[in-house]
């Protein structure tokens, strides 16, 4: 399968990622089509972007999370592969070029991504094993949603499900493509750079502790019962929702506020989940 600059779009979803953003474009090609799409609506940042690097559009939008504005760069590409990326993310001299290299390797594939650099934090998982395609180019079950490069045509123009706002969004389109048969990997001999919990420079650290916690409950209910059915998610998710409650009521009783009020927000998360609400919870 070939892969060059010109079938590829670098697709980058900010939401008060200045102190980041600007280093990840800086590591990509100079002459690679890049849409980003900004979550904050800070137009100053579209205007620095745009002003700064070539082959760019900024496009001004509200926070509809992660998967939801993934999708809107996909769809706005018209390229055959897009290539979605964290803004704390950061190519080193090769790694656009051993992407090639391995992808042109290959003859078909669904998603697929360079390999973290971190040795300690691998960002992929197999569940079963299978037989390696090489000692550089492995066959895996999911990725993590900070870099991933997706063949559109394999989707049919369903990428991400807009109902997660946060967490398993990546989960759900890799085990969606491996219900179909399709094929994810690792290029083993390309490396990004990753900085992990870096993407937003959110100045209250509580209500953004209080964000991911309330989704990373809701959206685990919900990854469970659309693959796996209610029951399945429930006997799932009920050892969070125990513990949940337990820290939730020590917490209260030891006048922990901070500490209360995560584990507040992992109950509201189960619980509106399991009574089918949508993932509403946002922070300014």
């Amino acid at each position: 399968m070939e892969l060059n600059l010109n079938n590829i779009t670098f697709i980058i979803v900010c939401f008060k990622s200045e102190n980041v953003i600007f280093k990840c474009l800086n590591s990509l090609p100079q002459k690679s089509k890049k849409i980003v799409i900004e979550n904050s609506k800070n137009t100053k940042l579209k205007q620095e972007l745009e002003s700064k690097y070539d082959n760019i559009e900024v496009l001004i939008n509200q926070n509809l999370g992660m998967g939801a504005s993934n999708n809107i760069g996909i769809l706005r590409s018209n390229t055959q592969f897009a290539y979605i990326l964290n803004p704390d993310t950061k190519f080193n001299e090769t790694t656009f070029d051993k992407l090639i290299e391995g992808v042109n390797k290959i003859d078909d594939f669904a998603i697929l991504s360079p390999l973290c650099s971190d040795s300690k934090f691998p960002n992929y998982k197999i569940l079963k094993k299978k037989n390696d395609f090489n000692n550089q180019i492995i066959e895996v079950d999911t990725l993590d949603g900070f870099s991933m490069l997706i063949n559109k045509k394999k989707f049919n123009n369903f990428f991400f499900d807009e109902n997660i706002f946060l967490y398993l969004e990546n989960d759900d389109i890799c085990l969606r493509a491996k219900k179909n048969n399709q094929k994810i990997y690792i290029i083993k001999s390309s490396l990004i750079e990753h900085l992990g919990a870096s993407s937003s420079n959110i100045e209250d650290i509580n209500e953004f502790e209080y964000l991911r916690n309330w989704h990373w409950m809701w959206s685990k209910f919900y990854f469970n019962k659309k693959h796996y059915g209610f029951m399945i998610s429930t006997i799932k998710i009920f050892p969070n929702f125990i513990s949940a409650l337990i820290k939730y009521v020590v917490y209260f009783l030891l006048f922990k506020i901070q500490k209360k009020n995560i584990y507040k927000m992992r109950l509201l998360g189960i619980s509106n989940s399991f009574i089918g609400k949508k993932s509403f919870y946002r922070i300014d």
